[in-house]
């Protein structure tokens, strides 16, 4: 069946855009870009040192001057770049692997397309597109979850013909319709998303979860916090600045999250990748579908991997807090263990984004809109949007894929392997 899906998106190339068309956001003005470390700052003053997670929390979702929550952060005139947007070849082959998997499923209606932190919407649009071009959206709805008024209102004027912030009648606060003439809604969070058979996407969603750092001293750990930097330097008058500090006694996260054992010396844990996982496993045991994960990160070998981004470059994140992304490696090995804490779950991977995709057939797919292209300068964008997707030294071998499915699935498999996946149960 999948190759049939496969042979159908080649012989119909020109369903799809060529080139991905980027669009601008009218940001709104921040008055104060020093907001949030002034809040910081009092915050310490007040209590003390705060956790990265704090911080992290404080400069990602702060209500009124957040990095997520007012302003348009990704594309080449943002602070990065997602695989989604760099060419529609990523989604279409995310979307041809979902209709497989429900497929294999039985074809169960209705379906709940749910996307973890969606960004500008442009994942979820080049699903529909495919789903539409398949006649799969029949029964269909699509569920955001997004935190960010700002990039809410934005996926609403890509995804759909009209959509209006809703009343206190029900989890959703925003509802639309799609242009191709399904519901869209969005929460706040996917406990509040209703019941239904899953297909469920995180694309660069769990790298954003607030962590907590932990740092081995003369063989005994403890949790890395962040202070006020009193030191008088002359070059930064007048600026709020921070620095790492660590915790003279035991916090309650180093207690709950450092594991026996444990042999690294610095080691990153975001409770809520845990919790949310958790709950993703659930759904899927419950409801039926599969989850799909792709994120950058390692499988329980990282150390010290948090970081900010500002205009494409790596800057330091406690310089300018709200005006940079803040993100850490997603450890995959915590991922695994769990998604299979809960029973009756079956947990693929991770394997490499290039390994999926060229699984999936994407090689198939750049050589079919190749030979639509006529102009020189197309076919060389296009071949560059494929080798960034797939090059070891670029996205290919950093960003990994994992896949969450009901353990009633397993004796299908062994008839039907996942695509994309060897088969890697953890």
């Amino acid at each position: 069946m999948f190759q049939q899906l496969l042979r159908s998106t080649k012989l119909h190339p020109k369903t799809f855009k060529l080139i991905r068309n980027y669009y601008t956001v009218k940001r709104k003005a921040i008055n104060d870009e020093h907001y949030v470390a002034k809040h910081i700052t009092q915050h310490i003053q007040a209590k003390g040192p705060l956790t990265v997670a704090e911080y992290m929390r404080e400069v990602l979702v702060n209500p009124m001057a957040g990095y997520y929550m007012h302003k348009d952060m990704l594309g080449e005139s943002g602070d990065f770049i997602t695989s989604p947007e760099i060419t529609q070849m990523f989604g279409e082959m995310i979307a041809v692997w979902l209709i497989n998997e429900w497929q294999k499923a039985g074809s169960p209606r209705p379906i709940h397309i749910i996307e973890l932190g969606p960004g500008r919407g442009t994942l979820s649009n080049d699903i529909l597109n495919v789903f539409n071009h398949f006649k799969v959206l029949h029964k269909a709805s699509l569920h955001l979850v997004e935190v960010s008024p700002f990039l809410s209102s934005a996926q609403a004027r890509r995804l759909c013909i009209q959509s209006n912030l809703t009343t206190n009648d029900g989890p959703a606060y925003r509802r639309g319709i799609s242009h191709h003439g399904i519901p869209v809604f969005w929460y706040n969070q996917l406990e509040d998303v209703p019941p239904g058979f899953t297909l469920l996407i995180a694309h660069e969603f769990f790298d954003a979860l607030p962590i907590h750092k932990f740092h081995k001293v003369h063989g005994n750990f403890k949790e890395v916090l962040i202070d006020i930097d009193t030191k008088d330097d002359p070059d930064i008058k007048g600026e709020y600045k921070f620095r790492y500090v660590l915790s003279r006694n035991d916090t309650p996260m180093l207690q709950v999250l450092i594991t026996k054992g444990e042999t690294r010396d610095h080691v990153e844990v975001a409770p809520d990748s845990i919790r949310i996982s958790k709950l993703i496993a659930e759904r899927i045991k419950k409801l039926g579908g599969v989850a799909l994960i792709c994120d950058y990160g390692h499988f329980g070998t990282g150390t010290d991997t948090f970081r900010a981004f500002k205009q494409h470059k790596q800057v330091d994140p406690l310089m300018m807090p709200g005006t940079a992304d803040l993100t850490a490696d997603v450890d995959f090995k915590l991922l695994c263990e769990s998604f299979n804490s809960v029973k009756d779950v079956l947990c693929l991977g991770p394997v490499t984004q290039r390994d999926f995709l060229l699984e999936t057939g994407l090689e198939y797919r750049f050589e079919a809109l190749k030979n639509t292209i006529k102009d020189a300068k197309h076919i060389a964008n296009l071949t560059n949007c494929y080798n960034y997707l797939t090059d070891n030294d670029k996205m290919g071998e950093r960003f990994k894929f994992l896949a969450v499915f009901p353990s009633v699935m397993k004796k299908i498999f062994e008839r039907c392997p996942v695509i994309g996946f060897q088969a890697a149960v953890h």
